[in-house]
């Protein structure tokens, strides 16, 4: 009776890259998620496919503060609009929350149409490509000629985007964590009082 005896393969290479790669899920697998440190307050870039969340729990029409030099847009209590309905930085806006398709999450200002109804129509093109970010992934293009924003809309067949957990609470919270006007001797209201 004869015996064949088979080689023996060697044992697997510990430091094969491929057997030490991180797998696109790797967060699953050690228990963690990505803390939410910034939420932008801007409008989308030229170039972005975006969508807008469709639940009007994530949509806030408030009042702020626009500094357009400093790009910088403060959140007022509303305990302070009356004195500040006079301010020429002062006005109404509607932030839609949205998503780019990197997946950022940013608070889109739209500028609310005037107290006698008048809307601009860089503001109005501006709601409708929001509007139409509900349900289709859109560009909006400033068009300098026509004087109002072009709308694109996404030809291919885009997955729906991945909302975050939180709350327009929370988003809120993050996104005007350093730009938030709470007291009528806030640096910025002095500031534009000329007392700063």
């Amino acid at each position: 009776m004869s015996t064949t005896q088979t080689p023996h393969s060697p044992p697997p290479d510990p430091f094969n890259p491929e057997s030490l790669r991180l797998s696109q899920d790797f967060s699953q697998l050690f228990g963690v998620k990505q803390a939410l440190m910034t939420v932008p307050v801007r409008k989308p870039d030229k170039a972005w496919f975006v969508r807008t969340n469709p639940e009007p729990e994530y949509c806030l029409e408030t009042a702020v503060i626009e500094l357009k030099e400093e790009r910088e847009t403060y959140l007022v209590n509303p305990k302070l609009w009356p004195e500040l309905a006079t301010e020429a930085t002062f006005s109404p806006r509607v932030f839609f929350t949205a998503v780019n398709r990197q997946g950022v999450i940013f608070l889109w200002p739209i500028r609310l149409p005037t107290s006698d109804g008048k809307h601009d129509d860089w503001s109005r093109s501006a709601m409708e490509g929001a509007e139409r970010g509900k349900d289709k992934w859109v560009r909006v293009q400033a068009n300098m000629s026509l004087g109002a924003y072009e709308v694109w809309e996404a030809t291919g067949e885009l997955p729906d985007p991945k909302w975050p957990e939180q709350s327009l609470e929370e988003l809120l919270r993050v996104a005007f964590k350093n730009t938030y006007i709470d007291t009528p001797d806030h640096a910025i209201l002095r500031q534009l009082r000329g007392e700063a």
